[in-house]
């Protein structure tokens, strides 16, 4: 099984592998500044000197808390080449979150970034109690500047020490239905990644790779894949709509990532029209479904560069809806998340583990190399979401004869409702095919007649007023009255995470309060 002879590479030796092919390219650029190949081979090295006089043992963790930033991405691959593994804070995450992912990884080295997350950084540094060292990218009043240190550091080569059975990564979820989960992978459940992404995503052959999605999350794994291809990354530290546009035309972007929500701003923004983004060869969009109104309004107006990404922390990616199936000829693929990649074994089971006929709501259930190998420190949890033989994602869905498969809900945001259950994710589709909504989130409330009674949170297009009735009679016409919202709720906006998912924990807290149940 362990049998060196079988062995990939371990995917911070790909990224060496892939930086030595194209030294004179340029690997990394910001705004104000670049890095090339060679330039980036050689920081990774500089900074693994530093990290290896700390003689921290094999496995230790080092948590990054960054905006977007090249060197705090090559720090990351140096710690992995010293055998430590890496876990990234959400750089959106409160002040409690990220001190409960420094205290349950254990992590004993923080990086923080010393311009972005100067002050936050100094917070968790004075408080998280397993902390033994702080590295700042940048000079601050604590800490050690790695940027000095690495300067003092002299050439030094960098060289893999990593093994397939060391841990690499400890990435948490998003924790939108309870705690946040830490899924450790070792550096043989990663190896594979890149390679997938570049077998099923449809990137250029020479990416001009946009991240503006904080590169702790998916973002960041598109980064090697563009490096493997001989491309370059140009690095935004937040999402400025004017700043996406004038970079994707300056710089000739054919390939970035977006949330929905992005989207829905940038088709809002007058500079839009007045862009050249010609240059676009691929959008890859995710973390939620887009509202199919508006992705036919991108496709008219962007172009045909849509793409959807579906996978979770715990196994990423799982499937992807190529640009073929963005057609607003057949808008009924707009609601799939897409064919299972190649590396991956996908199947839609019942509560028994039991495949469902096609067609039939059931579980999405994975089987890949790169699924996580556990949840840290959660052997309960662990034994639940890994039974069988099958990674079970907790989302419900149906498929298709060809084996597109459609998301219907998470398991736990079912509502049950007069005897009936009923997948918001349902009802959602269908009120965001309504002109006048630009997004909608539904839930179950209590109610003494129905049990839960399907409620929808709409937020109205700009200069819109949708009428409540017109609304719920959609939702009657197309699903049934079972379906049908019982209460409409318009706002302004709706809550959302750090990764750009409508935050139902939220939203259910307001409708529960004072109850003695609470769904999620």
């Amino acid at each position: 099984m362990n049998n060196p002879l079988y062995a990939s590479p371990v995917a911070c030796e790909q990224t060496l592998r892939a930086l030595a092919r194209y030294p004179e390219r340029t690997a990394f650029s910001w705004p104000g500044g670049s890095i090339t190949y060679q330039g980036t081979t050689d920081l990774i090295g500089r900074i693994q000197a530093v990290f290896m006089r700390l003689n921290f043992e094999p496995g230790t963790r080092v948590a990054f808390l960054t905006a977007n930033r090249a060197d705090a991405w090559c720090a990351g691959v140096a710690a992995q080449l010293s055998r430590l593994s890496i876990t990234w804070l959400h750089p959106l995450g409160s002040l409690d979150d990220q001190l409960f992912q420094l205290e349950d990884s254990e992590a004993q080295m923080l990086v923080v970034d010393g311009v972005t997350f100067r002050d936050r950084g100094g917070e968790l540094a004075a408080r998280a109690v397993s902390l033994k060292t702080v590295f700042t990218l940048g000079p601050a009043s604590y800490g050690v500047d790695l940027l000095t240190a690495v300067e003092a550091a002299g050439s030094v080569t960098a060289r893999c020490f990593a093994r397939p059975d060391d841990i690499s990564t400890l990435n948490y979820t998003g924790g939108t239905t309870g705690k946040s989960k830490g899924a450790l992978r070792t550096h043989r459940e990663n190896s594979g990644a890149a390679s997938a992404i570049l077998a099923d995503f449809e990137i250029p052959d020479r990416p001009s790779y946009l991240t503006v999605a904080p590169i702790s999350h998916v973002a960041g794994t598109k980064v090697l894949p563009t490096l493997m291809r001989g491309g370059t990354v140009h690095m935004l530290k937040g999402f400025d709509p004017e700043a996406v546009f004038k970079t994707i035309e300056r710089e000739r972007i054919n390939f970035t990532l977006f949330v929905p929500t992005m989207i829905y701003v940038m088709l809002d923004h007058p500079s839009l029209d007045r862009t050249d983004l010609s240059s676009l060869e691929l959008l890859l969009y995710g973390a939620s479904a887009m509202s199919p109104s508006r992705l036919v309004e991108g496709i008219e107006r962007i172009g045909p560069v849509f793409s959807q990404l579906y996978g979770q922390t715990e196994c990423y990616p799982v499937s992807v809806l190529r640009k073929a199936y963005h057609d607003p000829k057949t808008p009924e693929m707009f609601t799939s998340c897409g064919f299972p990649i190649s590396a991956c074994e996908v199947n839609v089971l019942d509560d028994n583990d039991q495949e469902v006929a096609t067609g039939e709501a059931g579980e999405i259930c994975v089987r890949a190399p790169h699924v996580m190998a556990e949840y840290w420190k959660r052997p309960e949890q662990t034994a639940e979401t890994l039974k069988s033989g099958w990674l079970h994602t907790g989302d419900i869905a149906r498929k298709d004869e060809r084996g597109y498969m459609f998301i219907l809900d998470r398991k736990k945001d079912m509502i049950v409702s007069g005897g009936f259950n009923i997948f918001p994710r349902e009802v959602e589709d269908v009120l965001s095919q309504h002109a006048d909504v630009a997004m909608v989130a539904v839930v179950g409330v209590p109610d003494d007649k129905w049990g839960e009674a399907v409620t929808a949170v709409v937020v109205a297009r700009e200069g819109a007023k949708p009428n409540a009735d017109e609304l719920i009679n959609l939702v009657k016409t197309k699903k049934g009255s079972a379906h049908a919202p019982k209460h409409i709720k318009f706002v302004t906006e709706l809550p959302m995470t750090g990764v750009g998912k409508v935050d139902k924990k939220v939203l259910k807290a307001g409708f529960w309060t004072g109850r003695d149940r609470m769904v999620g």
